[in-house]
């Protein structure tokens, strides 16, 4: 038991001599280690489960609405940086998230619609994880942020997305 102690007080004295001689590098790793931490809980929320596509994971509304935002402005062509920006500040003020969060939603919005093999696959399927997780309560915000995003132009497949979202919102109409 001696040694135990003897080791950790040597690792301690160790981390507070480089902590005390490097304070600014110490300050960004202590911030690393807390920014870890803080995600740790959404990486584990999208491990693979046997059998379960990574869709059926979406616990948060906001990250199902920004996947099925990027799929919509992927259905004809890729999408350009200015609708990517517009994107990014469309979630961050209709579904009042950060720089940050906007972020990282945005690249697992990404992830999420690669793993349903395409934005086609996608809108659909993350439209009824959507209703599933908030029982139909995100309709309105949703349909708000693809019409800001399709800027009152539709094209024929954001048509068809549309009838597949009011189709697993059960829908009868667009409002």
């Amino acid at each position: 038991m001696p040694i135990i102690i003897a080791i950790l007080t040597a690792i301690a004295g160790a981390i507070w001599w480089w902590a005390r001689n490097n304070p600014r590098e110490a300050i960004h790793t202590a911030q690393d280690v807390a920014t870890t931490l803080k995600n740790a809980p959404r990486r584990l929320a999208f491990r693979r489960q046997t059998n379960a596509h990574p869709v059926e994971g979406i616990d948060d509304p906001r990250i199902a609405i920004c996947a099925i935002a990027q799929s919509f402005l992927e259905l004809e062509t890729l999408p350009t940086i200015e609708q990517r920006k517009q994107l990014h500040m469309l979630l961050r003020s209709q579904l009042r998230c950060t720089e940050e969060e906007a972020e990282e939603m945005e690249v697992l919005g990404r992830w999420l619609v690669t793993q349903c093999n395409g934005a086609r696959e996608a809108v659909p399927r993350l439209g009824r994880r959507l209703k599933k997780v908030d029982d139909g309560k995100a309709w309105d915000q949703m349909q708000e942020l693809l019409m800001a995003l399709a800027d009152g132009d539709l094209s024929p497949a954001q048509v068809v997305a549309i009838d597949d979202l009011r189709v697993a919102f059960k829908r009868r109409s667009l409002s």
